[in-house]
């Protein structure tokens, strides 16, 4: 097998991950929004359903790249493990753990590109990378009390 077709195939398997993972994040932020209760509630649970969309049309990206290069979507879903945690500061803290799996399968595509030399998929994984790092900042900056500009480390 060809050096080009390895490329290609890992590049499927990573892009197949890739979707399992955002469609995981569909149910995830579904679900979060629904447990969230207090008197925040209403943005946040906005903020909580525009991610699951959002999750959507990731997915879906990935399943196009995935057939552009002649491979198959997965049907799989990615990890779903409910921790029957439901504090906003719980359910934020998996985001921000969710997000990191996600931003990892973007670098490992990035890298892969690079090396294969693919514009279209060093933009396109350049381009998620971007949106998950800003999901991540978001998130960290809801998990930080008021008043503190220091990064939250968990």
């Amino acid at each position: 097998m060809k050096d080009k077709d390895k490329d290609k195939d890992k590049a499927i398997d990573i892009l197949n991950r890739i979707m399992e993972h955002e469609l995981s994040g569909v149910v995830r932020y579904t679900h979060y929004s629904l447990m969230v209760y207090g008197y925040n509630r209403i943005p946040i649970v906005d903020w909580m359903k525009k991610n699951a969309q959002e999750g959507l049309v990731h997915a879906q990206q990935a399943g196009e790249l995935v057939t552009l290069l002649g491979g198959h979507p997965s049907l799989k879903i990615g990890n779903l493990l409910e921790t029957e945690k439901h504090d906003i500061g719980d359910i934020l803290r998996e985001s921000l753990d969710h997000e990191k799996t996600a931003i990892d399968a973007y670098y490992e595509l990035l890298e892969l590109a690079e090396k294969s030399k693919s514009v279209l998929l060093e933009e396109y994984a350049r381009e998620m990378i971007v949106e998950e790092e800003t999901h991540t900042d978001e998130v960290n900056k809801m998990l930080r009390k008021p008043g503190d500009i220091s990064e939250y480390t968990p």
